[in-house]
This record gives structure tokens, C-alpha cells and sequence, in this order.
């Protein structure tokens, strides 16, 4: 039943009693908001005990798909290279008394994985939403070995990418219900959409689609393109490259950076796709 301190409609959105105003009057309504929670990611070797289990970010998430959201960090921050090195993924910890959530998942690699901790660290203290400095971005993508996209030949008919924004907005149930969520989705070049993910963080929602592409033994996806509500920035683009999807649209501004890294890196970024129009910020010739 509905209670008015929120009541559960799934584990992504609740219900509450509000008042709604116009300045003049108030009335009473039932109002859907979306839910966030933390999410710690801790990881683990085969090779060690759970006892040198590593945390190696918290973020604010909406609940579902926990594993997606952990397994797509891992992969776009370089933690992890292939789909065979995840040996395990177990959420851990008490249940939350009002949610009956577990705030806590514990990710086993394969005893080849080299557990940077240092790297880890600075992900753990710089959360997945700020990165370090433009110069120092880009040299570390150069460095960890990312390969030059522009070898990647599919292309995308201006008219696929104007329906995209209608397409994902239909596959929104949360956020149609709450107003609250940003989305991620990949897309074929024919403008289907294979993946949707919601939630109240704009990397968290592309983590949870590469991680479902990962899961599915669907990266590099060289023969899609990715689609995201918000901005364009450095770190969804460098997502994007990592997963090794060609073009990134974006429905609002693409950051300086975006821009750089999607020119160095032989991608296509398209920003500011909405009412009929859109920019074309680097990699033109996929769109045909």
C-alpha cells in the first residue's frame, strides 16, 4: 500500500505526499521520486582472501543493475580489460532495514588482474564524477594503450540520430514517472536501441550500459553509437572510447575536453541533439 513516507514503488523510484504550489494555492498530490543510494564497489583477487578485499569507489546510484554499474566501472576505468577476468560478483553486507537494499558489491577478478592500488585509490578519493586535469586526461588515455578509433567505419544517417532522443524517452519508465533520471543507450546504426539504463548519475547510467555490453560479450562495440541525456563531458567520452563505440550523441553541450579527446581519438561526437537539429563536433564523416 502507499504510505506517505515514501512507500516503495520498485527499488528505483518511491512514492511521497507532497504539496504542489502555484504561490497562490496548495493542493495535496502523490509524487514518484527517483531513489538514490550508495553503491561501494569493492574488489577482490582469486588470488588473495576476502580479507584484502579493495574498495575502489562509492557512488550515488539508482538500485538495479549493480553488477552492470560495477563491471562497466571496472572495464572504463581500465581496472579490468575482458569479460574473462570477472570471476564473481556478490553483494554484500546487511540489508538496509527500510529498503531491504545491499549497499555493498564485492567483484572477484582472476588472479591475472593487476590490482593497481594506487590508481584505485585516486579513483576512490576523486569519486567517478570529477577527473584530474584536461593535459593529464588525455596523456593517461595515450598511456593505458587506447587504440585510435577512426579505423571504425560505421555510419549513422543524420535522420536515425534526430529520432534517437524520442526512442530512448519511451524506454524511460523511471524517468517518465519521476522526471529525475538521466539514461544512457546504445544503438545500432539502423536506430535501434539494443540497451537502456536509467539513473540519478550520468556515468552511472553509462557504466551500466557498457557493463551490460561487456556481460554480453559486446565490446568493443565497434558497430554502435552511444546516446546520453545531459552533457557530453571528458569522462563519457572517455567511457565511450574505452567500450570502443565509434560516436557519442550528447542531447546538450559537449565539454572542451570531449571535443579534444573525440578529435584525437578518430571518434564522433555529436552534441546538442534535440527539437530537429544538431551540432557535429568531431568525426563528420560516419554521418552520412
Amino acid at each position: 500500500g502507499m504510505t506517505h513516507d515514501g512507500s516503495r514503488m520498485d527499488d528505483s523510484s518511491r512514492q511521497f505526499d507532497i504539496l504542489r504550489t502555484d504561490g497562490r494555492e496548495q493542493s495535496s498530490v502523490a509524487d514518484a521520486v527517483a531513489v538514490e543510494e550508495p553503491l561501494e564497489i569493492q574488489v577482490v583477487s582469486a588470488a588473495a582472501d576476502a580479507a584484502a578485499a579493495k574498495s575502489v569507489s562509492i557512488t550515488m546510484r539508482t538500485p538495479g543493475n549493480d553488477e552492470e554499474l560495477a563491471i562497466g566501472f571496472l572495464f572504463t576505468e581500465g581496472i579490468i580489460t575482458h569479460r574473462d577476468q570477472l570471476i564473481a560478483a556478490t553483494p554484500i553486507g546487511r540489508s538496509d532495514q527500510a529498503t531491504g537494499l545491499q549497499n555493498t558489491l564485492r567483484v572477484e577478478l582472476s588472479a591475472d588482474v593487476e590490482l593497481d592500488l594506487a590508481r584505485l585509490e585516486r579513483h576512490f578519493y576523486t569519486t567517478s564524477s570529477c577527473g584530474v586535469c584536461g593535459k593529464a586526461s588525455l596523456d593517461a588515455l595515450q598511456v593505458s594503450g587506447q587504440q585510435s578509433l577512426a579505423a571504425v567505419r560505421t555510419g549513422f544517417a543524420p535522420g536515425v540520430l534526430l529520432d534517437l532522443p524520442g526512442r530512448v524517452r519511451d524506454l524511460q519508465p523511471v524517468f517518465v514517472e519521476t522526471g529525475g533520471l538521466h539514461a544512457a543507450a546504445a544503438f545500432g546504426p539502423d536506430g535501434e536501441i539494443r540497451i537502456v539504463r536509467e539513473d540519478v548519475g550520468r556515468h552511472n547510467a553509462t557504466d551500466k550500459v557498457v557493463g551490460a555490453l561487456l556481460k554480453a560479450g559486446e565490446t568493443p562495440g565497434h558497430g554502435l553509437g552511444l546516446i546520453v541525456s545531459g552533457r557530453a563531458s571528458f569522462e563519457l567520452l572517455q567511457k565511450t572510447l574505452v567500450a570502443g563505440i565509434p560516436l557519442l550523441a550528447a542531447v546538450g553541450a559537449p565539454s572542451s575536453l570531449a571535443v579534444d579527446t573525440a578529435r584525437e581519438f578518430g571518434m564522433t561526437l555529436v552534441g546538442f541533439l534535440r527539437d530537429g537539429t544538431f551540432n557535429i563536433y568531431a568525426g563528420a564523416e560516419r554521418i552520412a
